[in-house]
């Protein structure tokens, strides 16, 4: 089959582009050619896979996605594919990728009214609504039950069109067997002591993630286990102003950012407690089941998507809503000295080999599989053309 997968950015540490990736490279295994399309490409491309660059100048970032939408949709209605598959929401597919929460839901329940009469607001809900419109046929691949739940509410999309898809977690963030040798090798590179606690972070879009809140719960620590607790972020943003803030609370040398690394596994085993304090809920949060299965405790806000299999793994603490700052503080306190430690370690590792949190890839693959094969058993006009999708647009309706 000949197929096509779209999305707006690449870039290598991104979960979305990752499980893009994995998917792209089972169904290419089966025999079938992927073409990428992407408006921007960071870091190195796969060996033998062909990536088709959409590039688009424009002053705003919704208006790149238009920009490239716009070009996009000729190239697939040329390129006569089987299927195409979008990992953001767009125009012109027949499968999604759900990735992201409903943005329509976003903007009538955390938002002002007014900003929803904004451009980028009606961009990104037609764009949304393309997707999820109930008279479409586009299926849906989701790893949210939550937000299967908002995209029905909003937009009343049939219930048979959605797929939920098990998490896809690589299996190299499994624990292995010469753990301990890892975390010893990894805390002598790092110069951290025996006595010396460290906490995790990782993720892109430093302030969502809450980096400014694991900083504040570390300066309200008792100032022996303060001293002795550093911080570590891996991902991709700007570093100076939580640098600055680390400075104004005391922590200037207890924080340590580095803007993306290929070595997550080693800090997962290295680090003695994950923190993920999201100010939004996550559709996923892949490296939250990461952490947990890798052995390394987790506290997580309690609204990321992911969260409820730390709950049900009892492989860390949840953080209620609404956010209360002072309740962070004592659990980070109480997860950094507990001796319930060993427990959520144990926990999280037996949870990553008795679970199935791996196969979203070949899931995805059989979703997009079976959709391709109903469009060719779909009776084909007399002009020998195949019937234009009904999501296919070039008119100025995207704008």
């Amino acid at each position: 089959m000949k197929l096509a997968f779209c999305l707006f950015k690449y870039f290598p540490y991104g979960g979305l582009q990752r499980k893009m990736l994995q998917a792209a490279t089972i169904c290419r295994e089966r025999g079938h050619s992927v073409e990428i399309f992407a408006r921007s490409w960071e870091g190195d491309r796969p060996e033998g896979q062909t990536v088709t660059l959409i590039p688009v100048r424009y002053w705003s970032n919704h208006g790149k996605n238009a920009a490239y939408v716009r070009k996009l949709l000729p190239l697939l209605k040329k390129g006569d594919y089987d299927a195409v598959v979008g990992f953001n929401k767009m125009p012109g597919l027949d499968i999604y990728y759900g990735a992201d929460s409903c943005y329509l839901a976003r903007g009538h329940e955390l938002k002002p009214w007014y900003y929803r009469l904004t451009p980028r607001y009606r961009q990104f809900v037609r764009f949304e609504r393309a997707v999820f419109d109930p008279a479409g046929s586009v299926e849906l691949m989701m790893i949210s039950p939550t937000e299967q739940a908002n995209f029905i509410r909003y937009y009343h999309t049939p219930e048979e069109r959605f797929h939920l898809l098990p998490p896809g977690i690589a299996k190299d963030r499994m624990a292995p067997d010469n753990a301990a040798e890892i975390r010893t090798a990894w805390r002598a590179e790092f110069g951290v002591g025996d006595e010396e606690k460290v906490i995790l972070m990782v993720g892109s879009n430093f302030e969502g993630k809450g980096l400014g809140r694991a900083l504040q719960g570390m300066a309200s620590l008792p100032k022996p286990l303060k001293k002795a607790t550093r911080l570590i972020m891996i991902g991709r943003d700007k570093p100076e102003p939580f640098y600055r803030l680390a400075d104004k609370l005391g922590l200037a040398d207890r924080l340590q950012i580095f803007l993306g690394r290929s070595d997550v596994p080693r800090f997962y085993l290295g680090a003695d407690l994950f923190v993920h304090p999201a100010f939004q809920g996550e559709v996923a949060g892949n490296v939250i089941l990461e952490a947990a299965i890798a052995g390394l405790p987790v506290l997580v806000t309690e609204s990321c998507g992911y969260a409820h299999h730390i709950a049900r793994a009892q492989a860390g603490l949840l953080i209620p809503l609404p956010y209360r700052q002072a309740d962070f503080n004592d659990k980070l306190a109480l997860m950094l000295t507990s001796p319930q430690r060993e427990a959520w370690s144990r926990n999280g590792i037996a949870y990553g080999r008795t679970e199935d949190l791996y196969s979203l890839a070949d899931v995805a693959a059989d979703l997009i599989e079976r959709t391709a094969r109903r469009a060719e058993q779909k009776v084909v006009p007399p002009s020998g053309i195949r019937k234009q999708r009904s999501g296919i647009r070039t008119d100025d309706s995207i704008s």
